[in-house]
């Protein structure tokens, strides 16, 4: 019985066999100089070489912007277990309710998330950007033995107040708190704080936000930040 073929070859099928990664039976010799043609070409991203540097004197702008894009923190927030028990919020010193703050992320609502961060921390994009994370709330992840790898809670944490930052919504006293003309006298007190480091800046902040109107802060030193900007423990400048 003849073979009778039940298929056939589109015309094209050495074309589509081009598309297949072959095996080069010699090296690829292309100079240097075209090289650096098509890599200029086809770059994507920002250039950083030295020559595209800017001068940093006089420039305190904030120049570490946030890893994660909006797809990006959307993402890594939907992969969060929302545990019940938390073990990333047993392990952050000042307490955020970090469960919360990604659930809102994953729901698109960055003010609330913004405001869980900054209801416990007033300095929660500082810590954000430069927070040890990897040895706190991030170490304490239930995701660290998968193959994604736990929740880049420090990521999310930028990301959120950077974008509650660029709302540019001035901060309020809590509406269910008693009118400031109605507050014990004790409340006009003058409050000193000496220091104009993170701790005076926390203080200050939840002391106005009860009702505290006469503060002030005591800096010796030309600028704030306290002993992390007087060592130079942080290269970049970064928002307090």
């Amino acid at each position: 019985m003849a073979y009778q073929n039940i298929s056939k070859d589109p015309p094209d099928i050495e074309s589509l066999l081009a598309l297949n990664p072959l095996v080069q039976p010699h090296a690829s010799l292309v100079s240097t100089g075209t090289t650096k043609v098509a890599r200029r070409h086809w770059k994507r991203n920002h250039d950083k070489s030295c020559s595209t540097c800017v001068s940093k004197e006089h420039n305190f702008e904030d120049i570490k912007h946030t890893t994660l894009s909006e797809r990006a923190a959307l993402r890594e927030a939907t992969r969060c277990l929302k545990c019940a028990d938390a073990p990333c919020q047993r392990s952050c010193p000042t307490q955020l309710d970090i469960k919360s703050f990604i659930t809102s992320i994953a729901n698109k609502n960055y003010y609330g998330a913004s405001k869980a961060i900054f209801s416990d921390n007033p300095l929660g994009l500082t810590c954000g950007m430069v927070c040890p994370t990897s040895d706190l709330c991030v170490g304490g992840c239930n995701l660290y033995a998968s193959e994604e790898g736990p929740i880049n809670i420090g990521g999310l944490q930028q990301f959120a107040t950077e974008v509650f930052k660029d709302m540019k919504l001035p901060q309020i006293r809590d509406p269910a708190l008693p009118p400031l003309d109605e507050l014990p006298e004790s409340y006009n007190a003058k409050v000193a704080l000496l220091g104009c480091g993170p701790a005076s800046i926390s203080c200050a902040t939840y002391l106005a936000r009860l009702g505290y109107q006469n503060l002030t802060i005591f800096e010796k030193f030309g600028y704030i930040g306290g002993l992390r900007s007087a060592t130079g423990a942080a290269i970049d400048p970064l928002p307090l």
